[in-house]
């Protein structure tokens, strides 16, 4: 599966200066597991249960499950068995990227589809927007790969500068 960032309307009226109240998006799944991964971090090597996990991060139990699995899957999260058993972190959290969940829960990071993979698209043959998909895919990437679950678990600061992307000049 490939993460297609895409645009959700807000719910929100229209207004003259902004027709279409949209943003752009990850899944709600995403959002879990990032939740989920925090509540990790913050157990600092306790064995959490997925029981737990559901507890503290006010998600149902099912939803949690499911995470894990796919958290366990891609090496992010460490599974142990039995009585005593439970989750935890494969890595510590400053070396695990948001992108990193982010690419195990809705696979690789991409705003459309031919910016992963040519023959995907049927306008292909006629669009020429393909390297600029490329180029701004490759940024958002980037800016995600450079934010930690660390950091991620840690309040904003009120004056803390805003994430800089930047593009590659190919």
């Amino acid at each position: 599966m490939v993460l297609i960032w895409y645009y959700m309307q807000s719910g929100k009226q229209a207004s003259a200066e902004f027709p279409e109240q949209s943003m752009l998006r990850i899944s709600k799944m995403t959002d879990y597991a990032i939740m989920v991964m925090v509540e990790l971090q913050a157990s600092h090597g306790e064995l959490l249960t997925a029981h737990v996990l559901a507890e503290r991060s006010r998600l149902e139990l099912p939803t949690v499950s499911k995470v894990l699995k796919l958290l366990v899957k891609t090496n992010l999260v460490d599974s142990y068995r039995g009585a005593n058993g439970g989750y935890l972190l494969e890595r510590k959290a400053k070396d695990i990227s948001v992108a990193e969940i982010i690419a195990a829960i809705e696979g690789p990071i991409a705003m459309t589809e031919c910016s992963v993979e040519e023959g995907l698209c049927a306008q292909e043959a006629v669009c020429s927007l393909r390297g600029n998909w490329q180029r701004i895919s490759v940024a958002v990437a980037k800016a995600m790969e450079s934010v930690s679950l660390a950091e991620m678990a840690q309040p904003v600061k009120p004056d803390a500068d805003p994430l800089q992307i930047t593009t590659l000049n190919v």
